[in-house]
Order: C-alpha cells, then structure tokens, then sequence
C-alpha cells in the first residue's frame, strides 16, 4: 500500500479522534482476524499485530516473525513486541506517548481480552465504527484493484469453462477456477467457498461447491471473485451443460432485465432500500416476486461483505465512492434457481460496471 494512501487514512482516524474524548486509536490482529482493517490503516499484512495512532505519531506493534516485513509495508513507526504479550507493549507505547484515553474496536475483540485491555491504567472508549466508515468510501487505487480482480476473475471463468465436462464435481470446478486465478495473477479468491451450485441444488442461494456430479442437460450457478491487492471482486454467471433449458433461459433474461432495472437507480443519494425496489418490481412483475428471497447486493471490498446494503431493509443511502454488487436472484425448491451479478462503482450521475470484459450470457458448454 503506497505510503501516501496509509497517512490519508491516519489523518481520517484523527480527524475522528478529535470528534471523541479519545487520544489514541488502537487496533488488534489476532491469528489474522481483522487483517482488513490493519492492511487498510497500516499497509502491513501479518496475522499479528496491533496499531496505535495518536494525534501526532503512528505505531505498528508486531513479533519477531513479522518486524522485516513490517518495516517493508508500513510507515509507521515499528515497535518490537518484545517477549510479553502485546497488549503489554501496547500499554507501554501509550503510556510512553501520554495517553490516558484511547479508542478500541470492541467488535472486534474478546470479552476475555477486554478484560486485559480494562485492567490497564487507561480509560477506554469504544470506537469500533470509526474504521467501517472509512473504508466504506473507496479512493481509485482501491477500484483500480477490484477492477484487476475482477478482469482475472472473468478470464478464469473463460479458463474453466473450456475445462468443464458432466461428470465433473462442483468442487472440482470450484478447484479449477481458484487454480486459474492465481495462474493469472490473483492473490487467491474469497476466504470462503466458491459457490458452484447444479442441478436442483441452485435452488440454494449459498450453495457451496460440493461432491455432486454435473450432469449433461442441467444449468450450474457459479458466484465467486478473485482477490487482488487484497481487494476482492464478486461476480456470478451461469452456464449450461448443452442446451439450456427454455425455462432457464427465460429465468436468465428476466434477471438481466432486473439487475438493468437495479443499475439505473444507482447513485449518489439513493437508498439501498429504493434501488433493491427498483430490481425487486421487475421480478414481482413477472409473478416471481417471492422467489426472490435476498436483498439485491451488498458493498464489498477487503472483505466480500461490507456497507452499504441494497435491501427491502437497509437504511443506508449510497455515496460517491461506494462499490457495490448487484445480484437479482429466484430459487425455487426441487427444480432450481438461479442468479447475475456484476461489481459497480457509485458516482453522482449513476454507476460504473467494474467487471465489463465478462459477458452476462447464459454460458452452454457442449
């Protein structure tokens, strides 16, 4: 992460500190979790580790393993964790900068730990949503990574599709096209499961891939998205294993026309509950309306769900910088189902389509 990204974003968390009774900010990584928000606070990429920003220096607490690399990613100010557990290290870097007062993300750690963290002459603030909105709006190196995600995604995807044969297990092709996207240069796909869901299985609209066999005649549901820079995109098309079925492909289109429906209302100012509506008319139009059984997309970025939500309940409205998927879908028990989605950039005159060179056909693989 360039040097410059990294003290935008320390000047964001005090900017937000001057708003709270808080000097300090301080963020935890333990065995990885929340690497999200330390890569995007920090640039580093260790799965442990802890940061503290305060409103005139910037610290990047880490063990022994991870002091090189640390020093390589980050401008921060590297502190050794030392042979102590590091919220001991935290506290001495606190004390050392005089602060009685800090921030802590208390979503994101143990009752256990806060515990620890309650036990040090410091009074604590919980300031967990100070992060989630700065990394809801994303600047254009973050697009430019989504969109290079989401190009390799699209060529694996091609890559796969020429490999695939009935016979073949979901997770075989699952496996492919993970294969295919580090072949291409992503840094992997999703932490989770591809969903690679056939037959009456993609009547599951999180069906992950699984040990079924994929027989000639039915249609397969593929949702999946390469990482890149840390960024991950989320795309889902849909292929067929000879001639589709008319139904199917009438499903298709009808999800085509909607997720259409959907993109035109996107932009700056809109609520996520009013662009899910407008994809939503067009399948309840059609009598479908009540197998559509999710909201219409999410936000995404370090990790695959994020803010804003586009949803029959989401109370968010859509800014400038938001990156979103819109993905329609009907699922209908014993027969099938089926989904699109596509990655979107929020300005504010509409949205801009991040995955463009994967066509949304109904794909048949003869």
């Amino acid at each position: 992460m360039p040097a410059e990204h990294v003290w935008k974003r320390v000047e964001g968390v005090r900017e937000a500190l001057g708003k709270s009774d808080a000097e300090a900010l301080v963020l935890f990584v333990f065995e990885g979790a929340n690497w999200e928000s330390m890569y995007y606070l920090t640039g580093f990429r260790g799965t442990s580790s802890a940061a503290v920003v305060t409103k005139k220096d910037a610290f990047l607490i880490t063990d022994g393993r991870y002091l090189s690399q640390a020093q390589l990613q980050s401008p921060f100010t590297i502190v050794p964790q030392g042979q102590r557990h590091i919220h001991e290290t935290v506290g001495e870097v606190l004390a050392g900068a005089g602060v009685t007062q800090a921030g802590f993300e208390g979503e994101r750690i143990s009752f256990a730990f806060h515990k620890k963290l309650s036990d040090m002459p410091v009074r604590w603030h919980d300031l967990s949503e100070v992060l989630p909105k700065l990394r809801r709006c994303k600047d254009l190196l973050e697009r430019q990574f989504v969109e290079k995600a989401a190009s390799i995604a699209g060529e694996a995807f091609l890559r796969t599709l020429a490999q695939v044969t009935p016979g073949m297990t979901e997770r075989r092709v699952a496996a492919l096209l993970e294969f295919a996207m580090k072949d291409l240069g992503a840094e992997g796909g999703w932490e989770d499961e591809f969903i690679v869901a056939s037959g009456p299985r993609n009547a599951l609209p999180h069906g992950r891939a699984s040990d079924r066999i994929l027989q000639a005649g039915e249609w397969v549901t593929v949702d999946f998205g390469a990482q890149y820079g840390g960024y991950v995109c989320d795309l889902t098309r849909n292929f067929s294993l000879g001639a589709p079925d008319p139904w199917a492909r009438d499903l298709h289109a009808l999800l085509l026309e909607a997720q259409r429906a959907g993109v035109r209302a996107l932009r700056h100012g809109a609520s996520g509950r009013d662009v899910d509506a407008a994809a939503r008319r067009v399948i309840e139009d059609a009598g479908f309306g009540g197998a559509f059984s999710h909201g219409l997309g999410h936000g995404f970025g370090l990790h695959i769900h994020e803010a804003p939500r586009l949803s029959y309940m989401s109370e968010d409205t859509l800014a400038s910088g938001d990156l979103v998927t819109v993905e329609p879908g009907v699922y209908f028990e014993g027969r099938g189902g089926m989904r699109v989605e596509d990655d979107y950039w929020v300005t504010d005159l509409g949205a801009v389509c991040l995955s463009p060179n994967l066509s949304q056909e109904f794909f048949v693989v003869s």
